[in-house]
């Protein structure tokens, strides 16, 4: 007699995740541009390109990325005022965070004093002064900046505050044509699950290209720099770490009740990526899917990430904050408390009207001094060398910012799915990196997406 269990049929198999032998070969790879850079170091320095058009595979897709979520976000939001709301309170929190991540920096610097002992030569002197760019803007210079010279332009100047101005403009435009806008949404929608698409194939040249870029930063920079300037690197790594694991996780706790570490590890795919080519935008695309699957509406991911990476850059503040006091000390004229938070507040401005400049955190750095003290800028000749090294550091401080920042901003305007988020850092439903969307196949989160039937009446849906 066959039996009932004989008879039933086999369960689906559940198709393997080959994405995770990507990330093994990053790690890999990585290691294997250390040990090519400390070798051979005039040939890891030319395989910087490699690195380059990596990073830059990425960043092509970061507009059209943040275009089509903020459309579709808002066009399935009822009052446009819900939108200002979460726009005001990311601004509010990102300058609160700001001051907190200068005031650590200024603490640990002033403690540290590691730029003590250090001589300036002619040399040190040539190579602070040409960090100092010439096409850095102003305040208004960069305001002015946001607005794009076509809606066209928007999505070819690299400007992620443009396309987040121009995203805005359509997604309310849509809002107010009511059902003759749900065409226009529907394929935009489309659109959308294409460019994660491609995304997602790109995304398989991660390991080529982080071991262009960590081959060129070790090769550039070598033993030597690092012995020299271990002070000033270490002091920084650890005032990261503390402003991240102490000052965010105790927000993230308080607020969410959520645990730090449950989160990086849900984040940890981004997390190498971004250690493994220093760059922030590298991940831009992938935390914004994240986030959305994690369980925060769309509207306040798509405006709380892309202007969080303009204005919530707070391992930037605490670089700023210890390279000016190490260039300081470096040169002999250290400075008072008095002379330090001026400064600071005026790096904190320059730092907005340089968001869009590639290395912004050195070119900031120079272009801030070169205003404001000018004297200063003979001494950035000194961390040149190790730049690129704390650059990671600053791009890992910046996205952990991000990311905690898009989960507080959820749970403060009631913009997230608390439930779906326990399930989500439990394992119990598993991002989709095929696809990086949750309702290519009609997964777990497809209502999140869902483009409103009534012309835009429709309330965000569940994430």
């Amino acid at each position: 007699m066959t039996s009932a269990a004989d008879t039933a049929p086999a369960a689906p198999k559940a198709k393997r995740d080959r994405t995770h032998y990507l990330y093994i070969a990053v790690i890999i790879a990585v290691a294997a541009g250390i040990a090519v850079g400390l070798a051979a170091p005039d040939f890891a320095v030319g395989l910087k390109p490699i690195g380059t058009g990596f990073v830059n595979l990425i960043k092509m897709m970061i507009s059209p990325i943040i275009f089509c979520t903020i459309v579709l976000g808002i066009g399935s939001v009822r009052k446009a005022a819900k939108v200002g709301a979460v726009g005001g309170i990311a601004m509010g929190y990102f300058m609160v965070m700001s001051f907190v991540a200068l005031g650590i920096g200024l603490v640990v610097g002033n403690i540290l004093e590691p730029g003590t002992g250090l001589a300036v030569t002619d040399a040190i002197k040539d190579a602070g002064h040409a960090q100092v760019d010439a096409e850095a803007k102003d305040t208004t210079e960069f305001l002015l900046g946001i607005i794009p010279t076509t809606i066209v332009s928007a999505f070819t100047n690299e400007s992620v505050l443009q396309t987040l101005l121009i995203a805005l403009l359509a997604g309310f435009a849509l809002q107010g044509m009511g059902s003759a806008g749900q065409p226009i949404l529907r394929g935009i929608e489309h659109i959308q699950r294409l460019v994660f698409r491609i995304l997602a194939m790109v995304m398989w040249a991660a390991p080529i290209g982080a071991f262009g870029a960590i081959a060129a930063v070790t090769g550039s920079a070598g033993l030597d720099a690092l012995k020299s300037l271990a002070v000033l690197m270490l002091g920084f790594y650890v005032t990261c770490f503390l402003f991240v694991f102490i000052v965010l996780g105790i927000l993230l706790r308080v607020f969410t009740g959520l645990n730090i570490l449950t989160l990086f590890k849900y984040l940890g795919r981004e997390f190498l990526l971004i250690l493994s080519t220093s760059s922030s935008e590298s991940a831009l695309p992938r935390l914004i899917a994240k986030m959305e699957h994690l369980g925060v509406s769309k509207p306040v991911v798509g405006i709380t990430v892309p202007t969080g990476y303009s204005f919530n850059l707070d391992g930037t503040m605490i670089y700023m904050t210890m390279a000016s006091l190490f260039i300081a000390d470096a040169m002999g004229t250290p400075m008072s408390i008095g002379e330090q938070i001026p400064l600071l507040l005026f790096l904190l401005i320059a730092s907005k009207g340089a968001a869009g400049v590639t290395g912004a955190g050195l070119a900031t750095l120079a272009g801030g001094l070169q205003s404001h003290k000018p004297a200063m800028v003979d001494g950035i000749g000194l961390i040149v060398g190790i730049d690129r090294f704390m650059s990671e550091a600053r791009a890992l401080t910046n996205f952990a910012g991000n990311a905690v920042a898009t989960v507080l901003i959820g749970t403060w305007t009631k913009e997230i799915d608390k439930e779906r988020v326990n399930q989500v850092l439990a394992g119990q439903l598993p991002f989709d990196e095929k696809t990086l969307l949750d309702d290519a196949h009609g997964g777990p989160a497809e209502d999140h997406v869902e483009v409103p039937e009534q012309g835009g009446e429709k309330e965000l849906a569940k994430a």
